[in-house]
């Protein structure tokens, strides 16, 4: 029979190999030294891989002897350790983590999508909410940039909605271009987005199609107009098609993660768009 390696076995593999490259080993000279900070940031990765809570996962882990191996635990960290862990990492520190785990693989992307969508901000399932008569006005909104040829997320951005998606196209496309292939030292790179990112900072050479203004009036601007050709033609060619593998990336991170927002504080919320997206890329990976 062959031998099955097992998913939850290389995702805990790859989350301490990243937390190795980024993290210290302990906060302070001073602490227990129980566990060290890549073993407890893999097990928060896992937790939200597997979609538990801090009780829930302290109870896995207690099960789970291969990934404790695999780890090098010795104990089992309970779940307000778990909490502390999460509630140490900072939007830079899941950047540098991103980081250390695409710069591993030279990737050289010739499109690169861009996309954002909702997550709910409560729980309670929608038809709960709908019996209930309850709504919220505002969810939180992550926003990605994804390799066509990986389908790996690239770059990311986190707030909360309703709002436009034209602030994520700057921040999207500084952190995106890290991985884009370069000739000559200049981009050669295509950029996808809808029509949502339509704003003053797009470029002549993005393929984002230009919105009407006002009600449906004409496009009068001759750069508009231009870009406007550019992603008819990019229609013709099939190019602009690539732009629906963000939306893939999207609906995995749904079904596999969970479309809701767990956390209760404000800056844990605004961090799990961001956890999603991370932890993604190692389930790709």
């Amino acid at each position: 029979m062959a031998k099955q390696n097992s998913r939850f076995l290389e995702v805990a593999r790859l989350a301490l190999e990243m937390g190795k490259k980024v993290l210290p080993l302990y906060s302070h000279l001073n602490s227990p030294h129980r566990f060290t900070l890549p073993q407890l940031n893999a097990c928060v990765m896992l937790m939200f891989y597997l979609r538990l809570s801090y009780r829930d996962m302290e109870e896995w882990l207690l099960v789970s002897d291969k990934i404790c191996r695999q780890l090098g635990l010795e104990a089992i960290p309970d779940h307000t350790t778990l909490y502390r862990a999460y509630k140490r990492l900072r939007l830079t520190t899941f950047e540098r983590l991103k980081r250390a785990l695409l710069d591993s693989l030279a990737l050289q992307e010739e499109i690169i999508v861009l996309d954002t969508t909702g997550y709910r901000p409560v729980q309670a399932s929608p038809y709960y909410m709908a019996r209930c008569g309850r709504s919220y006005r505002t969810f939180a909104k992550g926003g990605y940039a994804v390799g066509a040829e990986s389908q790996l997320i690239l770059g990311w951005k986190q707030d909360f909605g309703p709002a436009a998606d034209t602030a994520f196209l700057e921040p999207l496309r500084r952190q995106a271009m890290r991985y884009g292939c370069k000739s000559h030292g200049k981009q050669a790179w295509l950029l996808l987005a809808d029509c949502g990112f339509d704003s003053h900072t797009a470029r002549p050479d993005d393929l984002i199609p230009p919105q009407h203004r006002g009600r449906g009036g004409p496009i009068r601007s001759t750069t508009r107009i231009a870009r406007f050709e550019l992603v008819s033609a990019a229609r013709l060619d099939g190019i602009f098609g690539q732009r629906w593998k963000c939306e893939t990336v999207n609906s995995v991170i749904k079904r596999k993660f969970g479309d809701e927002i767990r956390s209760r504080k404000l800056s844990h919320r605004k961090r799990e768009p961001i956890v999603k997206g991370l932890i993604y890329n190692l389930h790709v990976l």
